[in-house]
Order: structure tokens, then C-alpha cells, then sequence
């Protein structure tokens, strides 16, 4: 048994590249923790990704850092101990991804790690501390990014690497033939006349000023502003008395969707501002220009290239960056060849036949 353990949303985007490689033989099953719990973060991937339905759900819910990872680990454990897998494939870097890591190798269960060596180096991130750990006791890394390769290779951690390109730009491939204008139309927009945001890094959401200050300047915007609401950001802004005054705004506030409609949105969005990890990509992805709300990120090409630009080091007026953003001409290929799944299922087939 193989068995691929998730948690939420950018897990689900990462699995659906491979998830139906596996060859019959190996009874590949999902693991879901619970670690996203609303509909939109996670079950709704499940239907739209052509995904297998987890074997189990482990219901851990929403905590504190330490609380939340405590429960994946004692939880993972008493499933792997029930299942015995040959080999626990973990993805990216959220919580259950470290949780699930720890459990299988403390019994000793190969651990294969799907987009590692990604580094922002900053650990006050805790994606960052779950990425670190998970590479240093995995037993096979596959990256994808060349810069990731590198960050590895530094580590010491060539030995025990595969590069594979990125699951999520595989995915992205398959669901971009969907992708469609009526999205943005419903919402009476115009194409190329609006921007897409996403809040959610608790440095950001849980930080009144922070918070505060990143609505202010979304809400300054001279353009229609469709804001994909997180649950934890939702919460935040009511307790932080900021929700009532993005009402009458050119802010158009709703619940995360579907990943097709997401992805459509952000491809006939003017910018995309974000401070996710996977939203990035996915910009780069659609040759839209990227505004990060963070300091550092984990696709430093994307800055280089120019497709990307992190917003906080400065706070540069939002408007005057995004209307003077000139697209590069340049946009190479750097997520990989839309072949990571292929790669990684035939490195996990060569690891179980020897």
C-alpha cells in the first residue's frame, strides 16, 4: 500500500497530477487529516480533480500550530500502524505534510517528499520550519525548480533527490483547457479591468496592522478588486472591527472557489495580489503580474524574471505599481515540462520493485 496524505487545498492540486499513475498493484489510498475542513478549502477538489475519496479522514480540525501538528502525528500514527504502508507520500508544506513525515519516519516507513527544497529562508514562516524538516527526514525528494535542486544540493541532500518539475503546473495543464471568461462576467467585470486578491499567512491575518494596512491599500485601488475570502481572514477582519468598513468598496468579497473558476478569474485579472505560495504560480503560470504581500518567497525566479514583485519591503502606492507593472517579454519554462507525475510515479515503482 502507498499511501498519500493530505490536508487541504494545495495538497489536492499537487496529488491530482499522479494520483491516477499508480499501477493497480500498489492499492494507492488518501489519507485526509482534516487540516482544512471547509468545503470550498478541500472536499469540493475532490469532484472537480477526479480524485480518489480518502480511505480515511482524521478530523484534526483547526488549533495552534503545535496543537494542530501534535494531533496529525498521534492520529497518522495509529493509521499507519493499522495499514502498514510500504512508502507515505507527503506534498508541499502545510502542517499535516510535517505531521505525516514525522509519524511515518519514526516507524521507519520511507517518506517521499513531493516539491521540495523550495526556501524562502525566513522561519518565521511556518511553511518554512515544515519544509526544512520534512526534506532533512525524507527518504526522496523530488523538486521542482532547478533553484530548488540547488537549495538541496547545499543541504546535503542530493543523494536522496529527484527532479521532477512542479505537480501544480501538470495540474494547471490539465485544468487550463476549462478555463473560461463567464467567470468574471457573472460578477460584471470587465476583461483585464479588475484584480484578484487572496489574504491568508497568519503574519498577515493575525497581525491587526498588517491586516489593516493590506485592505486599506486594496480598497484604494481605482478598480474592481474580487477578494477569494479565507475563513480564518473572514474571522480576523470581524475581530478586528476592520469588515464593516469594506462595505460600499470596490472590493467584491467571496468565498473560495472552485480551482477551475480561480484560475479563471486570476487569467483575465489586470494583477494578482496575493501573499499564497501557490497563487504565485499560478500568476506565472497565466503570464499575469504578481504583487506578493510577504518580504521573501519561495519562487524567487518569478521575481527575477519579473513577473513578480514582493510588496512589503517597501509599500509602494498599490495603484502606481500595478498601472506602471510592465510585463517582461521573457517567460521561461522553469516549473518543468507538465511530466512531474510520470516521473515521480516511475521513481516510486523503481523503489518498490528493488
Amino acid at each position: 500500500m502507498i499511501v498519500s496524505v493530505v490536508g487541504g487545498r494545495p495538497n489536492l492540486i499537487k496529488l491530482a497530477a499522479l494520483s491516477n499513475l499508480f499501477p493497480s498493484k500498489f492499492n494507492h489510498v488518501v489519507l485526509h487529516t482534516g487540516q482544512h475542513y471547509d468545503y470550498e478549502l478541500s472536499q469540493i477538489f475532490f469532484s472537480e480533480l477526479n480524485l480518489p475519496m480518502p480511505d480515511a479522514n482524521l478530523g484534526v480540525g483547526s488549533s495552534t500550530q503545535a496543537i494542530q501538528t501534535s494531533r496529525i502525528i498521534v492520529a497518522c500514527e495509529k493509521y499507519f500502524l493499522q495499514k502498514n504502508p510500504k512508502i507515505v507520500l507527503v506534498y508541499g508544506d502545510m502542517n499535516s505534510t510535517l505531521g505525516a513525515a514525522i509519524a511515518a519516519a519514526k516507524l521507519n516507513i520511507p517518506v517521499f517528499h513531493i516539491e521540495s527544497g523550495t526556501r524562502s529562508f525566513d522561519r518565521s514562516i511556518p511553511e518554512e520550519v515544515n519544509r526544512i524538516i520534512v526534506d532533512h527526514i525524507s527518504t526522496i525528494l523530488f523538486t521542482p525548480t532547478k533553484t530548488a535542486l540547488g537549495n538541496l544540493s547545499r543541504e546535503g541532500l542530493k543523494k536522496r533527490t529527484i527532479h521532477s518539475g512542479d505537480t501544480t503546473y501538470e495540474t494547471f495543464l490539465n485544468v487550463g483547457k476549462k478555463l473560461s471568461e463567464g467567470y468574471y462576467k457573472n460578477l460584471n467585470l470587465e476583461r483585464f479591468n479588475y484584480c484578484l486578491a487572496t489574504v491568508h499567512r497568519p503574519s498577515n491575518t493575525d497581525n491587526k496592522n498588517n491586516l489593516n494596512f493590506i485592505f486599506n491599500g486594496l480598497s484604494s485601488l481605482k478598480r474592481p478588486v474580487v477578494v477569494l475570502l479565507h475563513p480564518r481572514t473572514k474571522k480576523m477582519l470581524i475581530k478586528f472591527n476592520i469588515f464593516k468598513n469594506l462595505k460600499n468598496s470596490n472590493l467584491i468579497i467571496i468565498s473560495p472557489v472552485k480551482y477551475t473558476e480561480s484560475l479563471s478569474l486570476q487569467k483575465y485579472a489586470e494583477a494578482i495580489i496575493t501573499d499564497s505560495s501557490g497563487v504565485q504560480k499560478e500568476a506565472y503560470f497565466l503570464k499575469v503580474p504578481c504583487i506578493t504581500f510577504r518580504n521573501t518567497t519561495e519562487w524567487p525566479e518569478t521575481i527575477s524574471l519579473g513577473w513578480n514583485h514582493l510588496w512589503f519591503p517597501k509599500k509602494e502606492n498599490l495603484n502606481k505599481l500595478i498601472t506602471e507593472f510592465n510585463k517582461p517579454i521573457v517567460h521561461p519554462t522553469i516549473f518543468g515540462n507538465g511530466k512531474a507525475g510520470k516521473i515521480i510515479v516511475q521513481a516510486i515503482t523503481d523503489f518498490l520493485e528493488k
